[in-house]
């Protein structure tokens, strides 16, 4: 599904629906720490990313019916946990951080923090069984090595389908090498060769403790949605959602500017640790909708939230 964005885009976004995700599932294990989702339309899925100390996906259906008046509730699925190649459950800290679901496959960004049982990486796994199908390396440039790499606890964050056969990878803030505080570095994924750097984003004026948590590539409208997550103890909480123009591929790429940027909190969205950005379900209206989430960092005094935003546009806009 093809998100229109707000027009003018001024208008901003309209805040439809929030659900506060219950704390335990089912068989009364914990949930929360999600920290990625991906939206399958044709099922009315929504597969949620869990970072907790063992890895797995949840998949919950019945967002459209409910956003629809057909339902007053979501209905989780059982757990997919995270396995290896052998069927063995991935070792506690993976740590996953970006999703995106391409086929029957979940390519799946884990967070590193610079210790050789901790290291960044990107994995494919089948999403049927959970288990692991391929791995593939980061940039030498983001890898962690004395002085240079990603800093520890951030990145990469974010991961986004450019293509069917092409993602795009981010940080959650400079390479430790970076010159400039402001360029939060991006890799684009050839799924059958290598990981190799794609251009920066120019993120502006990061405060300590805010960073790049998720990417969405808007293929027709050639530009990227970025979420910018900030915080500063001991519970405030603020939320940017910035338009980019599309990588360019090219060698020696210039960063990228942002070309419109919206509080998000203004809009009414609750305030927390906003982490997880979607294509969501169609209204009846035929606006197509984002999905949020909140990564409760398993707090008692915070919340995983769902959010459902859509786009604002007056009756000029035919596009």
């Amino acid at each position: 599904m093809e998100l229109a964005l707000p027009c003018p885009l001024d208008a901003g976004w309209e805040l439809v629906r929030t659900v506060v995700l219950p704390k335990r599932g089912s068989d009364g294990s914990p949930l929360g720490g999600f920290s990625a989702a991906a939206y399958q339309p044709e099922l009315d899925r929504l597969w949620l990313l869990s970072d907790a100390p063992r890895g797995h996906l949840i998949p919950w259906s019945g967002l459209f019916q409910l956003l629809n008046g057909q339902s007053t509730t979501l209905h989780p699925g059982p757990r997919l946990l995270l396995r290896d190649r052998f069927g063995h459950p991935l070792p506690e800290g993976f740590d996953g951080e970006g999703l995106a679901l391409v086929d029957n496959s979940a390519w799946i960004a884990s967070e590193g923090r610079r210790t050789p049982d901790r290291l960044a990486r990107l994995i494919r796994i089948d999403i049927n069984t959970g288990r692991q199908k391929r791995v593939l390396q980061l940039p030498p440039s983001w890898r962690e090595i004395s002085g240079r790499g990603l800093a520890a606890n951030q990145g990469p964050e974010s991961l986004t389908a450019l293509a069917p056969s092409e993602l795009l990878l981010a940080a959650e803030r400079p390479l430790l090498q970076s010159i400039d505080p402001l360029l939060v570095p991006m890799a684009r994924v050839n799924q059958g060769a290598a990981v190799r750097p794609e251009s920066t984003l120019q993120i502006q004026p990061l405060a300590e403790g805010a960073g790049l948590t998720e990417l969405l590539a808007l293929p027709a409208q050639r530009k990227l949605l970025a979420l910018v997550r900030g915080f500063q103890p001991p519970l405030t909480w603020s939320a940017q959602l910035l338009l980019f123009p599309y990588p360019s591929g090219s060698d020696t790429p210039p960063p990228l500017q942002p070309v419109h940027g919206w509080n998000l909190l203004t809009a009414g969205l609750p305030p927390d640790n906003w982490e997880a950005l979607a294509i969501g379900p169609k209204l009846r209206d035929g606006r197509t909708t984002l999905v949020l989430g909140s990564d409760d960092n398993f707090n008692p005094r915070q919340s995983s939230w769902l959010a459902v935003m859509a786009p604002r546009r007056t009756e000029a806009c035919s596009d």
